[in-house]
């Protein structure tokens, strides 16, 4: 079924590769259901959407961390907005950058709650119906972090290596049922990632970049368009996705 005959959920849509997804499934006619904590953005991002490219656009709030508030939410939208054919779960962030022995247990207690449990928490509504249909796609948004550890890093690595195992668990949970499932994992991409994770210094946040080109949003929701464009007998099931200057988490040229 072409992307133009289907119904996409976004997570996190309101900024950076969520908001990337959206405009990139828009412009290939998709109908879009966009969500994130901040609701004046989704609502702005949808009226753009329609404006630009006529898409079909509901947005609503949604905190995935709120297991209650996110059944409730997805299992009583309205009926011309079911089923859903593409889950992108995108809603996640990294938070701080010290080691353990000095970490914040509020700042590992958001990642995990986000990147973790609100993944799970948004999967577990929705794949029922899925399974139910006999098809559909879940795109789990990861990261290079889930497949290496930094220093300072420790936590975050292990929500999105957590990311990755879910991931790997979900495809075996559910081959034969027809549901697709796959993971992009980004490296370095500018996006409000960096600011917060340092809790809105963005001074500290645009050293990340300095000397190199990253990865933009709009990169990575190609690639996520890709994947959920391919044959129904084909599952691209992992790509990371990396900037030419990057070859690893800690490894990355700059010209300065």
């Amino acid at each position: 079924m072409p992307i133009s005959e289907q119904t996409v959920l976004i997570t996190g849509a309101s900024s950076g590769i969520g908001q990337a997804c959206a405009v990139a499934f828009a412009a290939a006619g998709a109908r879009l259901l966009i969500c994130a904590r901040r609701l004046e953005r989704v609502e702005a991002l949808a009226a753009q959407l329609q404006a630009e490219f006529g898409a079909e656009v509901f947005a609503f709030r949604l905190d995935v961390r709120d297991r209650m508030a996110t059944a409730a939410a997805l299992q009583n939208l309205p009926a011309v907005w079911q089923p859903i054919d593409i889950l992108v779960n995108n809603a996640g962030l990294s938070r701080g950058l010290e080691p353990v022995q000095q970490g914040s247990f509020s700042d590992w207690d958001e990642m995990l709650d986000t990147n973790v449990k609100g993944l799970l928490n948004v999967s577990r509504t929705l794949l029922p119906a899925m399974i139910a249909r006999g098809g559909g796609q879940v795109i789990n948004i990861g990261s290079i972090a889930g497949h290496e550890v930094y220093p300072g890093g420790a936590v975050y690595c292990a929500s999105k290596h957590a990311v990755d195992a879910i991931t790997r668990g979900l495809r075996l949970d559910l081959n034969g049922t027809g549901v697709r499932v796959s993971t992009i994992d980004p490296g370095l991409v500018a996006t409000e990632f960096s600011s917060v994770r340092f809790h809105g210094d963005d001074a500290r946040a645009a050293k990340t970049y300095v000397g190199m080109t990253p990865l933009s949003g709009a990169d990575v929701a190609a690639t996520v368009v890709w994947v959920a464009s391919r044959p129904p007998h084909v599952n691209a099931a992992e790509i990371l996705l990396l900037p030419t200057a990057q070859a690893s988490c800690t490894i990355v040229h700059r010209d300065t």
